[in-house]
Order: structure tokens, then sequence, then C-alpha cells
């Protein structure tokens, strides 16, 4: 008998426009193998997403920089085929903030947990994190906010070379922009350059000191806080290894006991009130030892089944469960296990697991999308390697190291989940 309420579907929601968005395709396996009905509201144009056993109905999203009355129009049209009141799981930043904010409005069609309507905004804004942080006593990397194209040049210069440039509303940005989510900055023009630019980003330009990598520093922590603000499923975990290497999302990543980490995320959880699925970025300093939020995400991270426990229980499921009133079963944590992204980390997924393995795309019993998945990523591959032959090699002293990250992280260091998510590809 399944832990969950099977009466009641789950409807997941993706405005962002990427077809390699694994997490998607592990929140409807993690619903569908419990028997829930799952529905999902994404772009399905070459998604293998659409090839799982697991998924009931596809559905068209809103429109990327779709107004709250448009994402409203498309979830109440959904809300029509589905069986109510629904679960909804929010699975990019934007689609998180508009179902916040929206939550009065979707009742009684959909489920959803209980926190203030702006607060899912609040934390994904970049500018507003280091606020949030300071708060919570929670350490987070010197930011400073420019209000010009020479401010941007004289912060770069009171920071250090290089620098962390971030857009503080990622979701925002404009798609064939050229723009991305996280850069990091090698000279003061390159700043000037990036400021200048703030109107067609649509959100401020943040600029943050840089926490070089290393091994062992780059961490992140899922969770579930449920009604009661008791955090519930997910945990800490150690990134391996990373796509772009050393600045991109979790290629390979492992279940890794942390109580600083895990101390801080609950700190910061109690002083905001906050309830429902998170996934946070973190990244050590070297120098001090401390840890660093480089990220707030108020959705589910891609790499999210890496946490079922014994009780196979994971955050989307905690999710499920406390809104539909069930108890919460008792499982032990996984320590060692392993996820890994086979287009990013193939050898990874051939090396042995001896504390077991989580995979993106395969599975045996949805073998579909991972056959999808090679065909697709065959393409998109060869259309890059096209692209970049093709274009004009960019002047020294402007070219940027760029760092797709959906929801980016300070130093670029904390990539996000996948690395076509706005070019960034959250959480």
């Amino acid at each position: 008998m399944s832990q969950l309420d099977t009466r009641v579907p789950a409807v997941l929601l993706r405005i962002d426009r990427n077809p390699f968005h694994h997490g998607t395709l592990g929140a409807v396996r993690s619903l569908g193998r419990a028997g829930v009905e799952v529905h999902v509201v994404a772009d399905s144009a070459g998604s293998p997403v659409t090839r799982s056993r697991y998924v009931r109905r596809m559905h068209p999203p809103p429109l990327p920089g779709a107004s709250a009355d448009e994402i409203l129009a498309v979830l109440r049209r959904v809300a029509g085929h589905v069986a109510s009141p629904a679960v909804l799981v929010p699975m990019d930043d934007a689609s998180a903030i508009a179902v916040a904010r929206m939550r009065a409005d979707l009742a009684p069609s959909y489920l959803l947990p209980a926190m203030p309507a702006e607060l899912a905004a609040r934390v994904a804004d970049k500018a507003e994190l280091a606020a949030v942080c300071a708060s919570a006593d929670v350490p987070h990397p010197v930011t400073l906010i420019p209000d010009s194209p020479e401010r941007a040049a004289d912060d770069v210069r009171r920071l250090g070379l290089p620098v962390v440039a971030k857009w503080s509303r990622p979701w925002l940005l404009p798609a064939g922009s050229g723009l991305r989510s996280t850069v990091l900055v090698r000279s003061a023009q390159q700043a000037r350059e990036l400021h200048r630019r703030t109107e067609e980003a649509g959100s401020r330009l943040l600029l943050q000191a840089y926490l070089p990598p290393g091994p062992n520093r780059d961490w992140f922590f899922h969770g579930y806080a449920d009604h009661s603000g008791a955090v519930r499923a997910g945990g800490p975990g150690r990134k391996q290894l990373s796509w772009p290497r050393g600045a991109g999302l979790t290629a390979v990543g492992h279940w890794t006991p942390n109580p600083q980490v895990r101390a801080a995320a609950e700190r910061l959880i109690g002083a905001l009130g906050y309830r429902g699925v998170l996934d946070l970025d973190f990244r050590r300093c070297g120098e001090t030892g401390r840890y660093h939020l480089l990220d707030f995400n108020p959705r589910p991270g891609a790499q999210f089944r890496l946490f079922a426990d014994s009780a196979d229980l994971d955050v989307v499921r905690a999710l499920h469960l406390d809104l539909t009133g069930r108890p919460f079963p008792d499982g032990l944590p996984r320590a060692g296990r392993a996820f890994v992204v086979e287009n990013y980390a193939p050898l990874a997924a051939l090396r042995p697991a001896p504390n077991g393995r989580e995979l993106a795309w395969y599975a045996r019993d949805d073998r579909g999308p991972g056959r999808a998945m090679w065909a697709l990523w065959g393409r998109h591959v060869a259309g890059r390697l096209r692209e970049r032959l093709a274009a004009p090699k960019p002047a020294q002293e402007t070219r940027a190291a760029h760092v797709p990250h959906p929801t980016p992280g300070a130093a670029s260091v904390s990539p996000a989940d996948n690395p076509t998510d706005n070019e960034k590809a959250s959480s």
C-alpha cells in the first residue's frame, strides 16, 4: 500500500524552457512510483520527460515572461483536467514565486504550503539574500550593488579581481539576450559594460567577493519544511563534480553528513518562517572554514532524489504527505549515496557505487527518458559545436568567463541544477 494518498494527483509546473531539466523527471518518477497521478505543465518540445511511463498528461505551459494572470489562467485550465484539489509542485524559481503570490487564488483547486506570499521572491532575489543571511547569522559573500557603471568599476577594484557578477532576479533575463545569470568578471571595463545592460536584464546587478573553489568546498542542502516548520527529508550533500568543471550544476554529488551545513539551513528556515521545499547552495571559505550561503531556491533542486532515505522519502514525497495530512514514514539516511547526471559524467555512471546510486536519466522501470536524452543530447552538442565554430572570437579585454547557473551562486559558485536553464538551466 502506498504511503501517499493516491486519490490526490500532483501537477508539476515549470515555466523555463529547458529540455534537460532532470529534476522534473525525478519528481515525475518519485510521485508516479508511489501511485500518484502526475500531470506536467512544461514545454514538451523534445523533452525526454514526455517519454516517462509515469506522466499521465503533458500540458502547455505559460510563455516565458507570462503575467500572473496568464499563469493563473493556465493553472485553472489544467485544474479542469485533474481531480481537485491537486498538490502543485513548482519546479523553477519563476514558477515558485508566481505560485506563492497567488496561493489564495489557486485554492481550492491546488494544495500549497502556507507561508507569506512574498517570501519565495525574497529568498530567490540575490540582492535580498544578503540581508536575509545577515538577519539569520548565516555567512554570505560580501555583496555590493552599484548604482552606475562607474560605481561598478570602483566596486570591482574594491573587492579585488576576479569578482562574481549576478543579476538579482535571473528568472527575468530575456531569452536570446546573451546575458548570463552569473559571470566571473575579470576587469573593471567588463563590470561597466554589464551594468549598462541593467534595464535589459530587468533587475539589479550585484558584485560579489569571489570564493575560490577547492576540494570539499561546494555543498548543498535539500529539505522540506512542514506545516510546523520542522525539516523533513533531504539532507546535506557534497558536490564532487560539476559541469562546467568548478562552476556549474551538480554532475556527481554524495549524501554527506555535515552538522554545520544542516545547522545553518535550519537556522535560516526558522528565522524566515519558511514552509515548503527548498534547495540551498553553500561554499566553504578556504581561509575561515565558514560555509557561505550562495543560493536559496524555493523549490526542489534537480538532484533532490539523492536524498531518498531507507523509506524512499524525498522532499517531493514529503510535500505530498504533509499537504494531504499523511504521516511521515520512519526512514534512515543513506549517507554516501551518489547522484550522477550521465550526460555530464558518463564515467561516474559506470563506476561501482557501494553505497547506492541514483542516475538522473536512466531507470530500469522507466527506460524511455534515458534513450530520448541521449538522442537529444547528441543533437545539442553538435549544435553547440557548430555555433562555436561559426562565432567570431571576442576581444581579449571584454571576454567573460561565463558561469551557466540558473540559480547562480556567489562566486559563480553554486551552479544551477541544469546548465541550460537560462543557460543557466534552479533546483
